[in-house]
């Protein structure tokens, strides 16, 4: 089961790699691009918003290192695979998320509490709406792929992307209202502090999730249940118990107990809990490696 599991992911992750190379290409164009397009147009926002796609770029690195050695098989060193990885790569991504959130932020409050004025040119617009264009883009092709894969991490970098499209859209705002009327352009910086705001929000519960996975913390009562019935839904099974499940890497590694007639065999005890491993597999989404222990129920002669 392990093995066939890991062959999967390793045909998916390539899937994954695909998805974020192309990410990392499109935010080197829009670096050259908002940088280019702010320096020249001369606005401030959207220098602001290169810098920004300077840190998309990173996780984009980040995302491929644990797509690359977090879904590997087990080894001799790692004999529950190396799924943390990933879970680790996920952290990174959500702290980045906080920390271009914050510098986003600060920079918005600044340019309200000094009154900064910027007179951005046409070229700036059409730079932000490309941005704006290119970036969600990229969020719905990259959350599609991380969701069928089922990579947290590829998820949350569709969210840094889409970040990065909700601050090019305030940058949009603000530079075309500054554009088109000079008066108003103090807009662009309200819109960049609102923005940071929910980006910080996408970034602790990256964050939050993450901390769940690497303290080994019990998925959802609903989940808990759906296993335990799956158990029981085996006939010759008569208690499911001491069940315990932790997530890694996406996926739920469990150990499940049992209770079934003793004077079966060992062999049909055996086939007993191969056909519960089978049923859950069937049922619940995202099984990992699983451990199901056979007790001998005392039964009435």
């Amino acid at each position: 089961m392990a093995k066939d599991m890991f062959d999967t992911e390793i045909a998916s992750d390539n899937s994954g790699r695909s998805v974020t190379i192309v990410g990392a290409l499109v935010n080197i164009f829009l670096i050259i691009l908002k940088g280019l397009a702010g320096f020249f147009g001369h606005s401030q926002a959207l220098i602001a918003d290169a810098i920004h796609s300077i840190s998309d770029l990173f996780t984009d690195v980040v995302v491929l290192l644990g797509l690359r050695y977090g879904r590997r098989a087990p080894d001799a060193e790692h004999h529950f695979g190396h799924a943390r990885i990933e879970t680790m790569a996920s952290t990174i991504v959500g702290m980045a998320l906080i920390g271009t959130a914050i510098y986003i932020g600060k920079d918005a409050a600044l340019n309200i509490y000094r009154h900064a004025e910027y007179h951005p040119k046409g070229m700036a617009v059409v730079a932000a709406a490309i941005a704006v264009a290119l970036k969600e883009a990229l969020y719905h092709f990259t959350v599609h792929v991380g969701r069928r894969i089922k990579s947290r991490l590829l998820v949350a970098n569709a969210w840094h992307h889409r970040s990065d499209a909700f601050s090019s859209v305030a940058v949009l705002l603000g530079v075309t209202v500054a554009y088109f009327k000079p008066t108003w352009n103090i807009l662009d910086s309200y819109a960049a502090l609102l923005v940071s705001f929910f980006i910080i929000k996408v970034g602790y519960e990256i964050i939050i999730q993450t901390i769940n996975e690497f303290t080994d913390a019990a998925p959802k009562s609903e989940i808990l249940d759906k296993i335990k019935k799956c158990a029981m839904s085996v006939d010759g099974v008569i208690q499911a118990h001491d069940l315990r499940v932790r997530i890694s890497g996406s996926r739920y590694q469990m150990e499940i107990h049992i209770l079934v007639d003793g004077r079966l065999s060992v062999l049909k005890g055996h086939r007993l809990a191969k056909t519960v491993e089978k049923r859950i597999e069937e049922e619940v989404d995202d099984v990992g490696s699983m451990i199901v222990h056979v007790d001998p129920a005392e039964m009435e002669t």
